[in-house]
C-alpha cells in the first residue's frame, strides 16, 4: 500500500532516489518498521564474505526490498533480488517498479 500510494502521488518518471525517499515518509507515516540501505552480511559456502550486500530497504525485519525507476523489470533485475536473498540467507524478497505507468511489483520466496 505504501509503494502504490508513492506511484499513485507521485506517478513515474523521476529518479530511483526521489521513491525512496517519498517511500521512507509513506513507512514512518504508516509505522512500518525499516531500515534504509542496511548493510547486510553475505556467504559464500559457510564462510562469511568482508563485502555486505545493501539492498534499499529491509522492512518488518525480514523482507528484502529493491526498487527500480525503469521502462519494465528485466530477468536481469529479478536474478539480482534472487541472487542477493540466496547470499544474504533471507527468505522474502520484493521487487517494485516504479517507472510504469501502473506500479509493478513481484514477490521472492527463497526456500
Amino acid at each position: 500500500g505504501a509503494a502504490m500510494e508513492v506511484h499513485r502521488i507521485i506517478g513515474p518518471g523521476h529518479l530511483e532516489a526521489v521513491y525512496h525517499e517519498c517511500l521512507e515518509i509513506e513507512f514512518r507515516e504508516r509505522n512500518i518498521p525499516f531500515i534504509s540501505k542496511p548493510k547486510l552480511e553475505i556467504y559464500y559456502k559457510e564462510e562469511k564474505l568482508k563485502k555486505l550486500y545493501t539492498p534499499d530497504f529491509m522492512v518488518y525485519e525480514e523482507i528484502v526490498l529493491e526498487i527500480k525507476s525503469a521502462k519494465s523489470l528485466t530477468e536481469v533485475d529479478e536474478a539480482q533480488i534472487i541472487n542477493s536473498l540466496e547470499i544474504s540467507r533471507h527468505e522474502i524478497g520484493l521487487l517494485i517498479n516504479f517507472g510504469e505507468l501502473s506500479l509493478k511489483f513481484k514477490r521472492f520466496i527463497n526456500s
